[in-house]
């Protein structure tokens, strides 16, 4: 990779490859009245030009129905719902021939009211997007027991929160190359895609075409970057698949970079309001959650998180012995909203770790002590919590513990007691949060096979689909601590549907837990087998069999006594024996990693500016198989969840026109904004799977935005200021401190509006497709 080695999807190379660009809306909102591609037709180097028309794609979901009677077309016909939504499609032999023809194509729009805001989509009096969508709702329910939870409360600490959303902007945008393959009669398609998930493409693309997926052969070269944002397939995809069918010629299209800024499906974007009910000793007795989660256009499946994972998550690592929690997805005219590392657990431990937070300086209480008087205690699990989830393991007060020691808390509360009875311009800040996050859902499962060859060196082939996580090492000193082979023998195959037969690919941090054990178990099986031959040939018993600290098999014991993995091979190959195993691995419920994490920031009280200037996460995955690669995912969560708290906001003006749509405007920051990051671990393994691994992709994400978010609040928190809403730019942080004198400052309470009261009851049916949700 460093030396230019790495073959992305825009670098295959494909001789006579076409060229795909699209003609994208100006407009958030808008009927289509004409569109004249005349001039595009007749551009120079333009093979064709399609139209929903001319294409006739059937509308689809690609990835997850949040609403299954809004699915979305391809390329819009009538009506643009978001700027981006694509409405022609050019090809052409050269990408600039492509673009150079997209300028050419004229289109008449004329505008529609747009609905922007989530809140307002929810209004009785917004314009309605949908016929099947009644006041825009996608999907939604409330909890029947809504007024019951806070009954007992002496003290109600209430708050709006914002979950802004963000872009997911990985290195490399969306691409896909379709190759028509007719000289391979079983796939005639082959497709080169950057993506998460190999298999569930076949899967996707086979369904909107109404083929079989085994004709479709689909390879993920290197990606750069997914984060949630490569899962199933999107409009452009099945354009491209289109196109390449209709010519019977390859098709490329990769995604330019402000083409990704306003068209890949955002994460994030949801509004909040939560109550805590306390004694007035700081205990929990009762929690209260209205939840707003913006789909965006078509209903992007991660406006569904607020019905889903977060909701699972809502009760994080406490004791709270009465939960009520409703929820609603609402349509929007903005970018369709998706999977953003995390996917619905970091938007929980935002908020339930704000909340905690604002209820200890209501009472006086210190943050880490009020924590200490609500977490779940060790001797409780596995728990149920009011959410009806299970956790696995865990020792909330373990990581806890080893975070305070590791960062000096005392020692940073002395500090910032000193900066303040000084009078310092530049003030500390000091924000804790605890969280626990879900990973590889009940009932998930994972391929592998494991090989070993003539010369004793082995293959593994696994159905998860790397991007960066390093599953090549991980999976390789699995086998290798199985077998005994050296790292170096061992080939990694993966993406690859002609290949590998079947896979769930990598998404919500289940690669080692699940396809890790897949490959386990099918090494296992390969020694079970090896065991057999080098018995009988070292005229031993079975189980005295035991693999050699310098490679091969021996006799426990009897080093002497020694068959190398060749000579087992060519054992095998005189007795018809082939040394392969393949292994199925069914994971029977959910993994639950935790941690803690503290951020510390400075904050400039005469602009406003925050510096972060350290962060200590202590993450508990199970067992860890490899610390770097643990390390170096901590590592990247924390940078993505800082970025939250801190910077990064995908923004729209009121008619719908995205501010946030180049790099330019889009605050992604570089490590030059970033402090240092002390990466520790606890391991609590799950009983869950024989290497009791759980996950660690997510979990920086998660429990760092919190930890940030409460360290700028904490700051301030002695001038009164009781919330600043992320991301805490300079402009926000400035304006709570000065007007800091108000006495209503940082109060973010306001009713929410009469939706939640017109819901279907959760658990009680569902009132129509509108409340139709699989996430």
């Amino acid at each position: 990779m460093l030396t230019g080695g790495g073959t992305y999807v825009d670098n295959t190379p494909v001789e006579g490859v076409l060229h795909l660009v699209f003609v994208r809306s100006p407009f958030a909102h808008a009927r289509i009245e004409r569109v004249d591609t005349g001039l595009a037709e007749r551009a120079a180097g333009v093979v064709e030009v399609f139209t929903a028309a001319t294409l006739d794609l059937p509308p689809f979901h690609g990835f997850a129905a949040l609403n299954k009677g809004v699915p979305r077309p391809p390329l819009a016909s009538d009506v643009v719902q978001f700027v981006g939504d694509p409405v022609v499609a050019v090809v052409a032999r050269t990408r600039v021939e492509a673009q150079d023809a997209a300028d050419l194509v004229s289109i008449d729009y004329a505008p529609l009211d747009p609905v922007v805001d989530m809140e307002f989509a929810l209004a009785a009096d917004a314009p309605q997007l949908y016929d099947a969508a009644p006041r825009n709702i996608a999907a939604g329910y409330r909890d029947p027991h809504h007024d019951d939870v806070l009954s007992d409360a002496d003290v109600i600490v209430r708050a709006r929160f914002v979950n802004q959303r963000v872009s997911v902007v990985p290195m490399e945008g969306n691409a896909i190359l379709v190759v028509p393959t007719p000289e391979v009669v079983e796939r005639p398609w082959t497709v080169y895609i950057s993506t998460q998930m190999p298999h569930a493409v076949a899967d996707l693309l086979a369904g909107v075409f109404n083929i079989d997926a085994s004709s479709i052969r689909v390879v993920a070269p290197h990606v750069g970057g997914a984060f949630g944002g490569k899962a199933g397939i999107v409009a452009e995809h099945a354009v491209a698949f289109a196109v390449a069918r209709r010519l019977s010629l390859p098709v490329k299209w990769v995604e330019s970079r402000s083409e990704n800024m306003v068209a890949m499906p955002q994460g994030r974007g949801q509004v909040q309001y939560v109550e805590l009910g306390l004694t007035r000793d700081g205990v929990f007795t009762g929690l209260r959650c209205r939840m707003i989660g913006d789909g965006g256009a078509y209903g992007g499946f991660g406006g569904g998180l607020v019905l889903g994972p977060t909701r699972t998550m809502a009760q994080g690592v406490y004791r709270i012995p009465k939960i009520a929690y409703s929820a609603v997805a609402a349509f929007t005219n903005t970018t369709p909203v998706g999977a953003f590392r995390g996917a619905g657990r970091p938007e929980a431990a935002a908020f339930l770790e704000r909340i905690v937070d604002m209820a200890a300086d209501e009472l006086d209480i210190d943050p880490v002590e009020i924590r200490r008087r609500n977490l779940l205690t060790s001797d409780l699990f596995p728990v149920t919590t009011e959410m009806g989830t299970t956790y696995d393991s865990g020792d909330y007060h373990k990581a806890l513990d080893r975070l305070l020691e590791a960062a000096d808390y005392q020692q940073l509360r002395q500090e910032q007691r000193v900066r303040r009875e000084q009078g310092d311009a530049v003030q500390l800040g000091i924000g804790v949060a605890t969280y626990v996050e879900i990973t590889a859902g009940a009932g998930q499962n994972e391929y592998s096979s494991v090989e070993v060859h003539a010369d004793g060196s082995a293959t593994i082939d696994v159905g998860t689909s790397a991007h960066g996580q390093g599953h090549a090492t991980s999976f390789a000193m699995i086998v290798s601590d199985r077998l005994g082979i050296p790292l170096e023998r061992i080939t990694f195959r993966q993406s690859d549907t002609a290949v590998i037969p079947r896979g769930g690919g990598t998404g919500g941090s289940r690669s080692l837990q699940i396809g890790g054990s897949a490959v386990a178990g099918a090494a296992s099986l390969v020694l079970d087998q090896a065991k057999k031959l080098a018995a009988n040939y070292l005229e031993a018993a079975e189980h005295d069999i035991v693999v050699a600290e310098d490679g091969g098999l021996s006799v426990a014991g009897v080093p002497s006594a020694h068959v190398s993995w060749p000579q087992i091979a060519k054992l095998a190959s005189e007795q018809h024996i082939s040394l392969r195993a393949i292994f199925d691995f069914s994971q029977r419920s959910a993994t639950f990693p935790f941690g803690a994490h503290l951020s510390v920031v400075e904050v400039d009280t005469q602009t406003g500016k925050v510096r972060p200037i350290r962060h200590v996460a202590v993450d508990d995955c199970g067992r860890i198989l490899n610390p770097l690669i643990v390390h170096g995912q901590q590592h990247g969560g924390i940078a993505q969840g800082m970025a939250q708290a801190l910077w990064e906001e995908a923004i729209y003006d009121g008619d719908g026109n995205p501010l946030s749509a180049t790099l330019a405007d889009y605050p992604l920051p570089s490590a030059a904004e970033l402090p240092p990051f002390e990466a520790l671990n606890t391991e609590t393994p799950t009983p869950y799977n024989e290497l009791g691994a759980k996950g660690i992709g997510e979990s920086g994400t998660i429990g760092s935005t919190p930890a940030v978010h409460n360290a700028v609040v904490d700051a301030l928190s002695y001038l009164g200021v009781s919330h600043v809403d992320m991301p805490c730019t300079p402009e926000r942080v400035w304006r709570a401190i000065q007007g800091a004198a108000d006495s209503d400052i940082g109060s973010c309470w306001s009713e929410p509006g009469d939706i939640f009261g017109e819901l279907p009851l959760r658990g009680a049916g569902t009132a129509s497709d509108a409340a139709d949700v699989d996430i």
